[in-house]
């Protein structure tokens, strides 16, 4: 039986259509976990980010603690936090903003620093405090950068919350790991490829975003910095 026999099986198995184990319901249990990892990383990052990017203090120890947080084995920090806090949501969100947030808090820190001084001596120049320079100014400028680190995070995200499954929880890795464990090769091939649909999903949406969803003068000036 080759691949496209396995996926042929797995997609058109009563199982995979309604119930528990449906592709619907397996699909929004994956979101679920990717949308509540995004917005605690987003929590901590895009804060602490900001204030780094705009005082210019710590960007350093940003860069050090982020290539820490990127080697950390992903399996190793689930099995953990099982072990500390039990099987739960949290033995998932755990690791999974541990992956997110570092791409996050660079992306928002480099967004803030890459805006023009002259950008920021004009509007200190016109009377405006630092938290206004930061949020009117600096901050809408660094906005595609901070979307990208956005698009990065989201689909790393999504291709390791297959880690749910290691753990007895759902998502998209109950098709995955279940079908090594018990050789269902169909459902592991049906499952890694709506893992890799999702991602590619999420890749398109930002880029469209990015292309059409920013304001024309943001648009002008990330397709100036392109052409440069």
């Amino acid at each position: 039986m080759n691949w496209l026999d396995w996926l042929n099986t797995f997609f058109t198995a009563p199982a995979r259509q309604s119930g528990p184990d449906s592709i619907v319901h397996r699909v929004w249990e994956h979101l679920v976990f990717c949308g509540e990892a995004l917005f605690w990383s987003a929590l901590i990052a895009v804060p602490l980010g900001l204030l780094i990017g705009y005082t210019g203090r710590g960007a350093v120890a940003v860069t050090t603690l982020t290539g820490v947080a990127r080697a950390l084995p992903t399996l190793g920090l689930v099995t953990l936090t099982v072990l500390l806090a039990g099987v739960g949501d949290t033995a998932v969100l755990v690791p999974l903003v541990a992956l997110a947030a570092p791409p996050l808090l660079v992306a928002t820190v480099e967004g803030i620093r890459g805006t023009d001084p002259e950008l920021r001596d004009a509007a200190r120049g016109i009377g405006l405090t630092h938290r206004q320079v930061l949020f009117q100014v600096c901050l809408p400028a660094g906005l595609p950068t901070l979307l990208a680190g956005l698009r990065n995070a989201t689909v790393q995200v999504i291709a390791t919350a297959t880690v749910a499954a290691y753990v007895g929880l759902g998502g998209l890795g109950r098709y995955v790991i279940d079908g090594l464990a018990t050789r269902d090769f169909p459902a592991t091939a049906g499952g890694a490829l709506l893992v890799v649909l999702l991602a590619v999903a999420a890749q398109l949406c930002f880029a469209a975003l990015l292309r059409y969803g920013l304001p024309p003068g943001l648009r002008a000036q990330r397709a100036a910095a392109r052409r440069r």
